[in-house]
């Protein structure tokens, strides 16, 4: 993973978080000035980043937001303090309103990016300026530590493209915390059509079956936000297993890269999980990503015991073949 060390330093007022890239100074540059890339990876897993505004000069300000599964938003601003291309920025960082202004009652933090060459590519130090220890202490508790982690440790495959990141790896699955699992998938296809092929019924038929000898009897889908899905499976010629399903309802829904929704095993009791499908496409190829929200730990062991990452793999291998005759 690419950070290597996050400090607090009460004392300092200062919070520094040090990552290093097998990238050169330049491209890890482009990536944290411009938004298109910066939007790939500054929102941690589950709360991915989308900055309408971007005007990289002194004085200048770039305002963000980020979204949970659930569609709540958590807005963010930076003013540019100083920009020493491609070496350094300072921002002033404040947490805003969906206008951008600053959030009464929440710190105002000096931020200073550095980039800097090795001999294996490059290294960023973040250090964030705090006023009071109570400042600091109050952005670590809301989780900064946990989250810019999370966000910088996916800064990888911005950096490498998703080709050289993703491909011939197969189906990925990382287990994040004691309540999440991250899949990825790099699928051969336009994101127009890999977002099709998870929302009409008749693509979902010819891809969604896991191991070879099921088919999908029940495919019923309504994507639009609270709408509901059912899905049911059963055996046929002779292959082994009995019929299951599962049901669900669609939470978030942003064509053509993100759809959040609850699923849970058709009549069972079973708590639900939450499924936070998102699509990146680069070069005419589409990185499926699935976070997977578990109640706790056991679930989450229990389900992926199962097979469930086998079981992926041979649907999305599936949908490659689909997506070449659509």
């Amino acid at each position: 993973m690419p950070v290597t060390d996050v400090t607090t330093d009460p004392e300092a007022l200062t919070l520094t978080l040090t990552a290093e890239f097998a990238a050169p100074v330049e491209r890890l540059w482009d990536a944290f000035t411009e938004p298109a890339q910066l939007e790939r990876f500054w929102g941690p897993p589950g709360w991915p980043a989308r900055f309408p505004t971007f005007d990289l000069s002194v004085g200048g300000r770039a305002v963000y937001y980020m979204t949970s599964p659930r569609g709540e938003k958590s807005y963010g601003s930076w003013e540019f303090l100083e920009i020493d291309r491609p070496r350094s920025f300072t921002v002033l960082d404040n947490f805003a309103n969906e206008d951008g202004a600053p959030l009464e009652g929440m710190p105002t933090m000096r931020v200073v990016f550095t980039f800097e060459p090795t001999e294996t590519g490059s290294r960023m130090v973040n250090v964030t300026h705090f006023a009071s220890a109570d400042a600091l202490q109050q952005v670590v508790d809301f989780g900064a530590v946990e989250g810019s982690t999370m966000a910088i440790n996916q800064l990888d495959r911005v950096l490498a493209g998703l080709r050289e990141y993703a491909q011939g790896k197969g189906t990925q699955t990382e287990i994040l915390d004691d309540t999440h699992v991250r899949i990825t998938r790099l699928i051969e296809g336009p994101i127009d059509l890999v977002w099709r092929a998870h929302q009409e019924p008749e693509l979902l038929q010819k891809w969604m079956l896991g191991p070879d000898g099921w088919r999908m009897s029940v495919c019923e889908v309504d994507p639009s936000v609270g709408g509901r899905y059912r899905y049911e499976w059963e055996p046929v010629d002779g292959a082994p297993g009995e019929p299951f399903g599962f049901d669900g309802a669609t939470l978030l829904s942003e064509p053509p890269r993100r759809a959040v929704t609850t699923e849970h095993m058709t009549g069972t009791d079973y708590p639900s999980t939450l499924n936070d499908l998102t699509l990146e496409e680069e070069d005419g190829a589409t990185l499926i990503t699935v976070l997977i929200e578990y109640p706790d730990s056991q679930t989450r062991d229990m389900v992926l015991a199962t097979g469930m990452t086998d079981g992926m793999e041979a649907s999305y291998a599936r949908l490659e073949g689909v997506l070449a005759g659509v």
